[in-house]
C-alpha cells in the first residue's frame, strides 16, 4: 500500500486528492491516509492541502527502500532488495540469506552496519548514515579459482559510478580500494561460499563513505568522505541506484571475466600502476613496480632485477597513497 501510494505520488507534479489515490487502489480513504502517515514517519515530507490532497515535497536522503526500489533501473541486481534500519554484517546477512537458497542478485543494504568486516580481518564501522553500506550475492557458474575478478570488476564498477555521480576524480587502489587524492573513500571485501570445484555464491560487501565529517585518529590520515571532498550533501538512494547499475553492467558484459578490453580500462584508473610498491611475502618485505594486473585480478610487480612478481593478496604499500 504504502509503495503504491509513493509511486502514485512520485509521478505526480501536482496535488492528487485521496479520494482519487483510493479510487486508483480500490480502498478507503481513512487506508489512505494511515499510509500517508506512515510515509511521513519515514522522513518523506508530503503537503496535504483540504480540497487538493497530497503532494510529495522531498524524500528523505538516507537509505530508504521504497525510495531506493522506485530509482532502480537494473533487471537482475537488487531486484531482491533488502535495506536494513541496522545490521551487525551486510555480507554475514547474505551469507544466511544465500545458505537458505535466495536469489542471484539480491542486495542488502543498511543505514548503520555494527560489526562491519575489512581486509585481515579489521572491522569497519561507521555512524547511522554517515556512510553506505551493501552487499550483492552472486551465483556465477564459475570455479572458486575464478572469483578473483570479482573484486577487481567491482572496484572498476565503483569507480565509474563515482566519477559520475559526483564529479570526484576517483581512481582505484590495488586490490579493493577507491580512493580520492590519496585518501580512501570505498572499501570492498568479497567473500564466497564453494563445494568442490563449483561456487555456490560469492559475495562483494562494499563500503563508501559519505557524510563523514571526521575519522577516528588511526586513520583520518587516509580516509576521506563524498561530504569532505565535495562539501556537498548527497541522495544515498540516488547514489546506491548508480552504483547498482554499474556494477550490473560490469558483471553482465563480462560474466565475471578480466576481459582485455575491462584489464586496460581498469589500468587506466588505478593508481597503484607505475608506483613504487611494498608487500611481504613470506616474512621478507619486497619493493617493486607496479606494471600491471593479470588476467586473474593479480598485481604485477617488477622488481630490481626486471623480473615480474605476482602478488594476489595480502598488504600491500603503495608510494604516496598508504
Amino acid at each position: 500500500m504504502q509503495k503504491k501510494i509513493l509511486d502514485i505520488l512520485l509521478n505526480s507534479n501536482h496535488f492528487i486528492s485521496g479520494q482519487e489515490i483510493s479510487d486508483m487502489l480500490g480502498v478507503s480513504r481513512q487506508a489512505v491516509w494511515k499510509a500517508v502517515n506512515s510515509l511521513r514517519e519515514e522522513g518523506y515530507e508530503i503537503e496535504s492541502v483540504t480540497s487538493k490532497g497530497y503532494r510529495l515535497v522531498s524524500s528523505p536522503a538516507h537509505l530508504n527502500e521504497k525510495r531506493l526500489k522506485s530509482l532502480l533501473k537494473t533487471k537482475i541486481i537488487g531486484k531482491n532488495l533488502i535495506v536494513l534500519d541496522s545490521v551487525g554484517s551486510t555480507n554475514d546477512y547474505l551469507k544466511r540469506l544465500g545458505s537458505e537458497g535466495c536469489e542471484n542478485g539480491t542486495v542488502a543494504a543498511a543505514r548503520e552496519q555494527t560489526k562491519g568486516k575489512g581486509r585481515l580481518g579489521r572491522q569497519w564501522q561507521t555512524k547511522k548514515d554517515d556512510g553506505i553500506a551493501f552487499s550483492v550475492l552472486l551465483k556465477p557458474n564459475i570455479s572458486p579459482s575464478e572469483v578473483s575478478s570479482v573484486t577487481p570488476l567491482a572496484g572498476l564498477a565503483v569507480c565509474k559510478a563515482l566519477r559520475e555521480f559526483t564529479g570526484l576524480d576517483c581512481f582505484i587502489k590495488w586490490p579493493n580500494d577507491v580512493i580520492v587524492g590519496n585518501k580512501k573513500l570505498v572499501g570492498i571485501l568479497t567473500e564466497m561460499s564453494a563445494e568442490f570445484d563449483a561456487v555456490e555464491y560469492v559475495i562483494p560487501g562494499i563500503g563508501i563513505n559519505v557524510s563523514h565529517t571526521s575519522f577516528p585518529d588511526e586513520i583520518a590520515y587516509k580516509a576521506t568522505s563524498i561530504l569532505l571532498e565535495t562539501g556537498r550533501h548527497i541522495d544515498q538512494n540516488e547514489l546506491l541506484a548508480c552504483v547498482l547499475l554499474h556494477l550490473e553492467n560490469e558483471f553482465l558484459k563480462t560474466n565475471l571475466e578480466l576481459t582485455p578490453s575491462v584489464k586496460e580500462e581498469y589500468t587506466k584508473m588505478c593508481a597503484t600502476i607505475g608506483r613504487e610498491v611494498t608487500f611481504k611475502r613470506g616474512t621478507r618485505r619486497i619493493s617493486g613496480t607496479a606494471v600491471g594486473i593479470s588476467d586473474k585480478g593479480e598485481l604485477e610487480v617488477m622488481l630490481s632485477d626486471g623480473t615480474i612478481c605476482v602478488v594476489n593478496s595480502g598488504e600491500v604499500t603503495v608510494q604516496g597513497i598508504y
